[in-house]
């Protein structure tokens, strides 16, 4: 492959990230929503631990990082809980 080859596979790539991201953060936003109509803490850090086990374990699978990924998840975790706590 050509560099530029490459780095249109890449700017493919970052958009199937921005992507994903944004399908996460709908989620999330759900989640925001059921938690508050039933009353639920914004914060759960026993399913916390269990999103950051999971993308360790994830990063494994895939021979990436495992602290670079778990790092990008706790970025995540914590927008998702600035949002809910902005949103209540």
């Amino acid at each position: 492959m050509t560099l530029d080859e490459l780095r249109d596979e890449i700017e493919s790539i970052d958009r199937e990230l921005v992507e994903l991201i944004a399908r996460r953060t709908y989620v999330a936003d759900t989640v925001a929503e059921v938690k508050s109509a039933q009353d639920i803490p914004t914060t759960d850090e026993s399913q916390e631990q269990r999103v950051m086990d999971r993308a360790g374990e994830n990063a494994e699978k895939f021979e990436v990082d495992s602290n670079l990924v778990k790092a990008i998840f706790r970025l995540l975790i914590e927008l998702n809980k600035v949002e809910q706590r902005e949103n209540r």
